[in-house]
């Protein structure tokens, strides 16, 4: 079963004008010691905004609504929650909207509800991540507060930004992460911006963190971005 540690922390914002479907996630969530929170575009963004949830499960469309406007909202205003989006439209050109627009996960329908549940969980304990000291994958290892990172028992020096590029995969293990996040994130840029600045800092940084031979911990994923290889 799926712990929580707060009230605060089994709090869900659900998005979904499809009752048979939302009150399926609703019974399954709360099976699993949620508490789940119904809500339209406009409320779930209030109480966002106010750290009312720990996350939100937001459908594409909503009554003819596209969220992602409010999301990229949200997020230009600086609200961090965690957020699920659903939709229907499932292309990867859709997905990899999603993700720009400030989606954390995107998951395309149908699915089944024990894949929603391990999506809502993991993104779930990558909050809690967001508080530990200590970020690893493998035998790679970052040390937050020395400001070290190892693979192994060999450091790796890197530069202040591949630290910071690194911590960013390294708090979102096997999950897409596009140019445009990285220099929004990462970079701090917030518009658009043609530049090959993130695929040199990570070929910089694969040459220092890989092993000779071995697979590659940043992969490419066509025509989306990069993903943290959680099994290479």
């Amino acid at each position: 079963m799926i712990r929580t540690t707060s009230t605060r922390a089994q709090t869900i914002l659900l998005v979904e004008d499809e009752s048979e479907l939302a009150n399926e996630i609703k019974i399954e969530l709360e099976r699993l010691g949620y508490l789940v929170r119904t809500a339209s575009i406009a409320e779930a963004a209030d109480a966002a905004r106010v750290g009312d949830a720990a996350m939100m499960i937001m459908d594409r469309m909503v009554f003819g609504e596209d969220s992602l406007t409010t999301l990229e909202v949200l997020r230009k205003e600086g609200v961090k929650v965690p957020v699920l989006v659903i939709s229907a439209l499932s292309s990867i050109d859709e997905k990899v909207h999603g993700l720009k627009a400030g989606g954390d996960d995107y998951l395309a329908k149908p699915f089944a509800m024990v894949e929603l549940a391990a999506r809502v969980e993991a993104l779930l304990r990558r909050l809690d991540d967001v508080r530990t000291t200590k970020l690893r994958v493998g035998d790679l290892e970052m040390d937050l507060i020395e400001q070290t990172v190892h693979r192994g028992d060999t450091g790796i020096d890197l530069l202040p930004r591949e630290f910071k590029l690194l911590e960013y995969f390294l708090r979102h293990p096997g999950q897409v992460i596009t140019r445009a996040m990285l220099l929004r994130d990462v970079w701090q840029y917030h518009f658009t911006l043609e530049t090959n600045v993130v695929d040199v800092h990570i070929s910089n940084l694969r040459k220092k963190i890989d092993t000779r031979g071995g697979t590659s911990l940043i992969v490419n994923i066509r025509g989306a971005g990069f993903m943290l290889n959680t099994d290479a």
